[in-house]
């Protein structure tokens, strides 16, 4: 079971936006990083597509940042959290926030 999922609200531990909360988009678990809205911006130069709509030039798009570099984010506490499993009485597991005891 992974500690951050997609649709998850991180904060970014280190890197240009350190201190940034954001959403998951998607997790590459062979690469151990995750693409987050609007983080990691890098400028990428796209080429003129055939089509008459696809333009060119340089565009901004997020690059995956490490799952070490994040933190998921609490919202009972409003801070970023470590995360903890706790069976329940159905022996399901969830992720509950190890400072406050809420469920993520």
């Amino acid at each position: 079971m992974l500690k951050i999922r997609k649709g998850d609200t991180v904060l970014v531990l280190k890197g240009k936006d350190r201190g940034k909360k954001a959403k998951v988009l998607s997790i590459f678990l062979s690469k151990g990083k995750a693409l987050v809205e609007g983080i990691n911006l890098v400028k990428k130069h796209r080429r003129q597509g055939n089509r008459q709509d696809q333009k060119g030039g340089i565009i901004s798009i997020e690059a995956p940042i490490a799952l070490a570099n994040l933190m998921v984010f609490c919202k009972e506490c409003n801070k970023g959290s470590r995360v903890e499993f706790v069976k329940n009485q159905d022996n399901t597991k969830s992720r509950v926030c190890k400072k406050c005891k809420g469920v993520l």
